[in-house]
C-alpha cells in the first residue's frame, strides 16, 4: 500500500513546520538503518501525523503503509520480527493501546518478539478529536502486559536516544509520545538508559515525579518553587516499566511528599506504579497523584485542556503549594 511521497504536499510541509519533535523519530530510524540495523517501519495511514514519511522517503522498501488496519499492522510487525527484522510501527496511542491490546499481548509480548510500538498523540493532545482519540488509559493497559517495556520520553531528543538504545533491548517496547510540539527538555545526545530515571534535583519538602509531556511543565513549576524558597525535587521517570524503584524510594526517604504528574488517568499509570512501590516498602512519605481524575477527558484545544486539568506549569505549581500548605 505504499505510494510516492509528495514532498510538496500540505501534509509534508505541516509535519516539518508544526511538529518538529516528530522528526527525531524518523531521523533516529534512518540513522539505525544506515548503520546496518534491520529496521523496518509501518503506520496505519498516519505517516504525516507521526513523521515517518521522512523514513519512507529515505527507505521506501523498508516502509509499509497498512492503511486503517491497526490490528493487522501489529500482527504483521510480529511476523516481521520473527524473521529477524526490527519493526517500528506507529499509530495514535488510543488506537494502539486499546484497539490492538490483544495483538500486543498475544502476538508480540507473549511471543517475546522485539517489536517497537509507538503510540503518538498520547494523553489529551488530540484535543478536539475527542474521547475516542484521547489516550488516558494506555499506560495502565500496557504496564499490565507481562514482558512489555513501557517508555514515555519527555521530548524529541530523549525519544531519539530511547529508540537508538532499543537496538540492544530484547523485549518488546511501547513508546508513548506526544504530538511533536513538546518544548525541548534535553539537548541532542541525552544519556538514556531503560529503567533508570533522570534526577533533576532533590528536595526535603516534596519531590515531583513526572513522565513524558509533563516533564517540561513540571520543570518550569520546579524552578519557580525553588526560586520561591521551596525545597522541591524533580525526577523524570521516563521508563514506566520497569520503574526505577531506587529513585522512587530515595525521593520518599528525603521528602515529606511525593507528587506524580502524568497526562493520564491517575488510576494504573505512573501514579499507580509509584503507589505500589511506596506501599510495599512501607514508606511514610505521603503520595499525591496528579493527572486526570477517574473520568473521560473533555473536548477542547490541548492548551485549554492542560489548563483545565492543571497539567500546565501554573497548575502544577499551584498543586505543590496546596500540598505544602
Amino acid at each position: 500500500m505504499n505510494g510516492p511521497i509528495d514532498t510538496n504536499s500540505w501534509q509534508y510541509r505541516q509535519i516539518n513546520a508544526r511538529a518538529p519533535g516528530l522528526s527525531y523519530l524518523a531521523n533516529a530510524l534512518i540513522d539505525l538503518a544506515e548503520e546496518g540495523y534491520p529496521v523496518v517501519a509501518g503506520t496505519a495511514d498516519l505517516q504525516y501525523s507521526n513523521g515517518l514519511v521522512r523514513f519512507a522517503q529515505r527507505f521506501p522498501e523498508r516502509f509499509t503503509q497498512f492503511g486503517i488496519s491497526e490490528q493487522n499492522m501489529v500482527s504483521a510487525a510480529a511476523g516481521m520480527a520473527s524473521t529477524g527484522a526490527m519493526p517500528f510501527v506507529a499509530t495514535f496511542a488510543s488506537f494502539l493501546a486499546l484497539l490492538c491490546c490483544e495483538q500486543i499481548r498475544t502476538d508480540v509480548a507473549y511471543s517475546a518478539l522485539p517489536v517497537r510500538l509507538i503510540g503518538h498523540h498520547a494523553g489529551i493532545s488530540l484535543g478536539f478529536y475527542g474521547t475516542s482519540h484521547h489516550a488516558t488509559e494506555d499506560l495502565a493497559i500496557m504496564r499490565s502486559i507481562a514482558d512489555l517495556t513501557v517508555v514515555a520520553p519527555a521530548d524529541g531528543p530523549q525519544l531519539a536516544a530511547a529508540v537508538k538504545a532499543s537496538v540492544n533491548h530484547s523485549q518488546p517496547i511501547y513508546f508513548r509520545i506526544g504530538r511533536g510540539q513538546e518544548p525541548l527538555v534535553y539537548d541532542d545526545g541525552v544519556d538514556f538508559q531503560f529503567g533508570k530515571a533522570i534526577v533533576h534535583g532533590e528536595g526535603s519538602d516534596l519531590t515531583i515525579i513526572a513522565c513524558g509531556s509533563m516533564v517540561h511543565p513540571s520543570r518550569e513549576a520546579y524552578r519557580a518553587l525553588r526560586a520561591a524558597g521551596k525545597s522541591v525535587g524533580l525526577i523524570d521517570m521516563h521508563t514506566i516499566k520497569p520503574l526505577d524503584t531506587k529513585a522512587v524510594l530515595a525521593a520518599a526517604a528525603h521528602s515529606r511528599f511525593v507528587l506524580t504528574i502524568e497526562e493520564h488517568n491517575i488510576l494504573g499509570g505512573l501514579g499507580g506504579a509509584v503507589a505500589e512501590i511506596l506501599a510495599e516498602a512501607g514508606s511514610p512519605a505521603r503520595l499525591i497523584r496528579h493527572g486526570i481524575r477517574d473520568e473521560y477527558s473533555l473536548i477542547a484545544p490541548p492548551t485549554h485542556l492542560y489548563k483545565h486539568y492543571r497539567l500546565d506549569a501554573a497548575g502544577i505549581e499551584a498543586t505543590v503549594r496546596e500540598a505544602l500548605g
